[in-house]
């Protein structure tokens, strides 16, 4: 055991190498979809499949990943999903065709599924206590670097290599996080074996893939779209009968007497909305600094490395003063702190230096290196050893989604915005039709019409759909102030279940 505990920091140090890479491969395929549209002929919608595959799968097998690696062994299915993650990430590579790459695509979020809540069950295992919000805080910031280091990763790879690069630099994060995880890395897994509720992960499935598949959907065709529509309220309904069932059932999926937990369920849904604000604003950044800016996709990437460099401040100013300050306090501020950087950015205009984008989008991630770890902590801390794998796969599950919603939603709140102030008089239709697709259609259009009036409107206009997508971000931050304040713990409590990890772990 004193051998198992002196080398818990290098498992989590491990597991953050693998997180790294399942970070980085949510954001760094944006940059590579005009060369992917070029070299394998894909159609928009198959450029949206590519990426929404990735993300259908990886929402719908979270809950099912975290009870499996519970009754059956965590380290062995982080192993699987390790080998997964790698081989998919070669297949995504070596694709020659729009509908290969999104089968592979599927895959590469399949082995992300586990590897997600399965990385997240070591903390209530190996440590407890203050180590363990310490290690939580060091598990979201791997976590959480790997999306904003995904365009300068890949905006750099495209420069200098093929696009199947963006996929192939997986495989030494994943081979290094293989090898430690195999060596390093004690099997644990639910002292209680019961009965897998098949029906359960069957209709969780459904409903997620459902509701998620519907808010895609909405983002790409409006929310007036009547598929989107059904396959919301289909979606809803089944996760609502899944929660029903769950109430029946002599093996539930979920311990739904996790939610009469105020830490776990405000600290679980305080963390989805951060993640619903963080993926709004990746959204809208890189169209801006592209398409408003003028600069190319690595340029891009380096323009968001305030945003990291605020994340790491912030997660490590939270980790002194949680402590001290506590929960409810860490959160809140960094709710607030992320609410002042919003609003502050929503006076963004054309003419707006980067130094003025750069401190606010600065104070954005000093507020989500506060708030992130800290309310997924307070969800954490109520969760049991036991019930470790399918408690956090549950909150990841929420922010997955939330962040999806998060997109289509705020997406369609910068579209309608830059759509009402375009001004498309005296153009032809097919080009005005164009233009109003996006705002990188419409700088196209302008620039094969050599009209500069063109271009300013479409610049001013997207300036526009983007200042209110700031607003609804930071009014999103607001609530979250309110709701820290109100429901969360001063301080979470250790669970006599985490301070004893040594009971779960298998030698």
């Amino acid at each position: 055991m004193k051998n198992m505990e002196s080398r818990r920091w290098w498992v989590l140090g491990a597991l953050s190498v693998g997180l790294l890479a399942v970070g980085l491969d949510m954001t760094v395929l944006n940059v590579a979809l005009p060369t992917l549209a070029t070299d394998l002929n894909a159609s928009t919608s198959e450029l949206q499949w590519i990426v929404n595959s990735y993300n259908l799968v990886l929402a719908a097998v979270l809950l099912l990943a975290g009870m499996l690696g519970d009754q059956f062994g965590r380290k062995k299915f982080l192993l699987m999903a390790l080998v997964l993650f790698g081989v998919a990430s070669a297949a995504c590579a070596y694709s020659n065709s729009p509908g290969m790459l999104i089968f592979n695509r599927a895959l590469l979020g399949l082995g992300a599924a586990f590897l997600i809540p399965l990385s997240m069950t070591a903390l209530p295992v190996l440590f407890s206590g203050a180590e363990r919000t310490k290690a939580m805080m060091i598990w979201a910031t791997a976590n959480m670097l790997g999306i904003p280091l995904g365009p300068i990763v890949g905006g750099w790879l495209l420069k200098h290599y093929s696009w199947g690069s963006v996929f192939l630099i997986n495989l030494p994060f994943v081979l290094v996080a293989l090898i430690a995880v195999s060596v390093l890395m004690p099997e644990s897994r639910s002292e209680f074996r019961q009965r897998l509720d098949w029906f359960g992960v069957l209709i969780s499935g459904i409903g997620l893939v459902g509701v998620t598949y519907g808010v895609i959907k909405a983002g790409e065709y409006g929310w007036g779209d009547p598929v989107a529509l059904v396959s919301i309220v289909l979606g809803i309904l089944i996760v609502a009968g899944f929660v029903l069932w769950q109430r029946r059932t002599d093996h539930p999926l979920i311990d739904l007497s996790l939610f009469l937990s105020s830490s776990f369920t405000w600290g679980t849904l305080l963390a989805t909305l951060v993640s619903f604000a963080l993926f709004g604003l990746l959204f809208a950044m890189p169209q801006y600094f592209q398409a408003v800016v003028g600069v190319d996709t690595l340029g891009t990437g380096l323009r968001l490395l305030p945003l990291i460099g605020g994340l790491i401040v912030g997660a490590k100013a939270s980790d002194r003063l949680l402590p001290a300050w506590g929960t409810k306090a860490a959160a809140a501020l960094g709710f607030a702190l992320m609410a002042a950087g919003l609003i502050i950015g929503s006076g963004t205009d054309v003419q707006s230096s980067y130094s003025f984008v750069a401190t606010w989008i600065t104070l954005t991630g000093l507020g989500l290196g506060f708030a992130l770890p800290t309310t997924m902590d307070a969800a954490l801390g109520t969760i049991s050893a036991e019930r470790s794998g399918v408690g956090s796969a549950m909150i990841m599950a929420m922010r997955q989604v939330g962040g999806a919603v998060g997109v289509a939603l705020l997406g369609s709140v910068l579209n309608y915005g830059y759509r009402t102030r375009m001004d498309l008089a005296g153009l032809p239709d097919t080009a005005a039709d164009t233009a109003r697709h996006s705002v990188s259609a419409g700088v196209a259009v302008a620039r094969q019409l050599n009209s500069k009036a063109l271009l300013d409107n479409v610049h001013t206009s997207f300036i526009h759909g983007m200042n209110v997508m700031l607003w609804v971000c930071g009014g999103i931050a607001l609530l979250g102030i309110f709701l820290a304040f109100i429901y969360l713990p001063r301080k979470v409590a250790s669970d006599e279940s985490t301070e004893t990890p040594s009971n779960q772990v298998v030698h």
